[in-house]
């Protein structure tokens, strides 16, 4: 006589902690929630929640240099009041400089 199923196999001692394991693992793959989904920002531009501050420091630094750089040479391209609104840019920035490099220095003392 032909059987529908075939002859289940002879019972075997399974190991119990492999197959929790695994069960565990497909539960958690499913049922744990991942990552939680950062909030939209307002502004077309972020920054990495993992940055130190003397890396945040150091690239407003190098970006402040830039920026005075830029507004330094368009002040010798101007004339009149225009070219002293450009100047004063210029002072600003310096003055910003020196505050973001003294708490660059503070954050993280040279030796």
């Amino acid at each position: 006589m032909i059987k529908d199923t075939p002859n289940p196999p002879v019972h075997q001692d399974y190991d119990t902690s492999t197959l929790h394991e695994v069960a565990y693992r497909a539960i958690n793959h499913y049922l744990n929630p991942g990552k939680p989904i950062p909030e939209p920002s307002e502004g077309i531009f972020t920054v990495r929640a993992d940055l130190g501050t003397e890396t945040l420091l150091v690239n407003a630094s190098q970006d402040l240099a830039s920026i005075s750089d830029i507004a330094n040479h368009l002040a010798f391209e101007i004339e009149g009041s225009q070219r002293n609104v450009a100047l004063g840019i210029c002072r600003m920035l310096e003055g910003v400089q020196l505050l973001v490099d003294k708490a660059l220095n503070v954050a993280h003392p040279v030796a």
